[in-house]
């Protein structure tokens, strides 16, 4: 059974990021799981002060599973499961919307006006980004089933095209900077030692946090 994030140290890192001042706002540190249920948390809360609309965008839907189950907290992971298939989900006064780096998952969100949207949650795994097919919604026709070559210039659209909005940004990603972007970490979530297994020492460098049970 995996380790459920702390009260304290939740409460702690949802403050920090309540005081980060700049709007847009990267977590690099490798503990996915534990970062998203801080960020989730956050929005959450922020949304019960700004009620409005919140994109959760995850790199595609295995993704999405994978956070579904590994979050590290019990309200984070039902939430997100409740929302997984009709892709929006009503919390109090505000709506949280989900949907992927592919630009044919946007057809909630592409509609939202953009004074309304107060926060958004975007989630890279990879370095390379794997495009799946959207989610085929049965109300707007079939999707194309076959995944095709993405265009470079689209590699980067699931964050440039957000880029120019005021809502507060959350990006998830443990590779490279990114402009207009303060770095938050957390002092709770320490740089794993290397760990030995049968007198084999396995690296430091590996995510444990992003391998299945």
């Amino acid at each position: 059974m995996r380790s459920q994030l702390s009260k304290t140290d939740l409460y702690e890192s949802v403050k920090t990021l309540v005081e980060t001042e700049n709007q847009k706002i990267l977590l690099p540190q490798h503990k996915l799981y534990t970062l998203f249920s801080i960020a989730f948390q956050y929005l959450l809360f922020k949304s019960t002060k700004e009620p409005g609309a919140y994109i959760l965008r995850f790199e595609n839907s295995q993704l999405a599973d994978k956070l579904t189950r590994n979050s590290k907290d019990s309200s984070t992971k039902n939430f997100i499961q409740s929302m997984l298939l009709p892709r929006k989900l009503k919390f109090q006064k505000s709506m949280f919307f989900l949907d992927f780096f592919h630009a044919g998952s946007w057809n909630q969100t592409s509609t939202i006006p953009e004074e309304k949207i107060k926060g958004i949650l975007v989630v890279k795994r990879s370095e390379g980004i794997n495009f799946e097919p959207p989610v085929v919604d049965p109300q707007e026709g079939e999707e194309a089933t076959e995944v095709q070559e993405v265009p470079e210039i689209l590699k980067t659209q699931y964050i440039d095209s957000i880029s120019h909005l005021n809502a507060k940004t959350i990006f998830i990603h443990s590779e490279g900077s990114y402009e207009n972007y303060t770095e938050v970490n957390f002092p709770f979530i320490k740089k794993d030692k290397p760990k030995s297994v049968a007198g084999v020492t396995l690296s430091d460098e590996i995510d444990w946090d992003n391998i299945d049970a």
